[in-house]
C-alpha cells in the first residue's frame, strides 16, 4: 500500500489525540501474593499522569511534535492533576471536557511484579467521553487523528468506526493503539474500525486476541498500510508492503517498563509523522521507549531534560539515520 506523505504546514497541529486521561498509582516491592486481612508494606511509590493516551500525547509533545489532546476528567484534583503536566509539556488542552455529573477522575493502581504486574483501573469519567464530546473541525486541523485505548472508551466505542472515517474522509492519516480489552472479547475493531486505521500498534499478545486465527501478525498486516508490533526487550516489527522489518530494543537497565510501548508510540510517530522510513520510525520508537524505562512512571524520564539530552546524545546517531531528522 502506498504511504501519505505529510506536508510541512506551520502551526498546523501534527496530531489530534482523543483517549483516556486519568493518573497512575504505583507501588513498588510488593509481593507476588497478596494475602487478605494483612497490612503489606510498599518499598515506594509514584503518582503520576497516566493511561496510554495521555502518556503518548506528553512523550510525543516533549520530542518536539505539536499535539491536541481531548479526553473528559473530573472536577477533582487528580483531574486538574493530570491536565496541569498535559499542559506543561505545551499541549493543546482547549477540548478537554470536564463531567458535571460527579463522576471522578479515573485511576490506575499497578503493582509491579519482577516480569509482569498486576493493573486495577477504576474508569470514572474515561468511560463517559462520546462522540457529541468531541469537536470534529478541531480534531481534523491536524496531520493525524490517534486514539489510545478503544476498550476503555465504553460510550465512544460504538461510533469509533463513524470517528474514523469521517477523520480519513477530511484527509488525515490515523492510527490506533488497542491496548488491553478488560472483557477479553476483543470485538468490534477487527470488522468495523479497522479498515479506516493506516498505523496499527499491537503487541505480541493483543494481536493474536484480536485476530484470533494462525499467523496473526500476518492476518492483521494485510488489512493496515502499517502495522507495528511492539516485542517488549525484542524490539519491534513493522509490517507494510509485504515487507517485514525487524528492529531491537536497546540493551539497558529497566527501572520501570510503565509507558515503555506508549512511548514507544510517540517515538514511532513523531519520525512518521516527519516521513522518515520505517527503519527510523522503529529506531526512533525503540529510542524513546528505552529512555522512558530509565524513570520510574511514563513520563518521569521526559520530563528531565537534562537526562532527555544525555540520553539521545548517547544513544542516537542522526547521522546513521536521515541526517535531517534530530530528536
Amino acid at each position: 500500500m502506498e504511504r501519505s506523505l505529510h506536508e510541512e504546514s506551520p502551526g498546523q497541529p501534527d496530531f489530534s489525540i482523543v483517549g483516556e486521561l486519568n493518573s497512575d498509582l504505583i507501588l513498588y516491592g510488593l509481593p507476588r501474593e497478596l494475602p487478605e486481612e494483612r497490612e503489606i508494606l510498599a518499598s515506594n511509590f509514584a503518582l503520576t499522569l497516566g493511561s496510554s493516551s495521555a502518556i503518548l500525547a506528553h512523550n510525543l509533545a516533549l520530542l518536539g511534535s505539536k499535539v491536541t489532546f481531548t479526553a473528559k476528567v473530573g472536577g477533582d484534583i487528580l483531574g486538574e492533576m493530570c491536565c496541569e503536566k498535559l499542559r506543561d509539556s505545551g499541549i493543546d488542552l482547549s477540548r478537554v471536557v470536564r463531567s458535571t455529573n460527579g463522576t471522578l477522575t479515573g485511576i490506575t493502581l499497578i503493582l509491579p511484579l519482577t516480569t509482569t504486574r498486576r493493573i486495577l483501573t477504576y474508569p470514572g469519567t474515561m468511560a463517559e467521553l462520546g462522540i457529541g464530546d468531541l469537536d470534529l473541525d478541531f480534531l481534523s486541523s491536524a496531520k493525524h487523528f490517534h486514539l489510545s485505548s478503544p476498550f476503555l472508551q465504553q460510550r465512544l466505542f460504538p461510533d469509533l468506526h463513524t470517528l474514523f472515517k469521517e477523520m480519513k474522509q477530511r484527509g488525515l492519516t490515523t492510527s490506533m493503539d488497542t491496548n488491553d480489552d478488560p472483557s477479553n472479547r476483543w470485538e468490534g475493531i477487527l470488522e468495523n474500525v479497522l479498515p479506516h486505521v493506516d498505523l496499527f500498534f499491537c503487541t505480541e499478545e493483543e494481536i493474536v486476541k484480536l485476530a484470533k486465527t494462525e499467523n496473526a501478525e500476518e492476518y492483521i498486516a494485510g488489512r493496515v498500510s502499517v502495522l507495528v508490533v511492539k516485542r517488549g526487550s525484542r524490539g519491534a516489527s513493522a509490517y507494510s508492503d509485504g515487507r517485514r522489518i525487524d528492529m531491537p530494543a536497546l540493551k539497558l537497565e529497566v527501572v520501570d517498563s510503565v509507558g515503555a510501548g506508549d512511548t514507544f508510540n510517540a517515538g514511532f510517530l513523531h519520525q512518521w509523522i516527519r516521513n522518515a522510513p520505517l527503519e527510523t520510525c522503529l529506531a526512533f520508537g525503540n529510542l524513546a521507549g528505552g529512555l522512558s524505562v530509565t524513570r520510574p512512571g511514563g513520563t518521569e524520564a521526559f520530563n528531565d531534560s537534562a537526562h532527555r539530552k544525555s540520553f539521545f546524545e548517547q544513544y542516537w546517531h542522526p547521522e546513521a539515520q536521515a541526517s535531517r531528522l534530530q530528536p
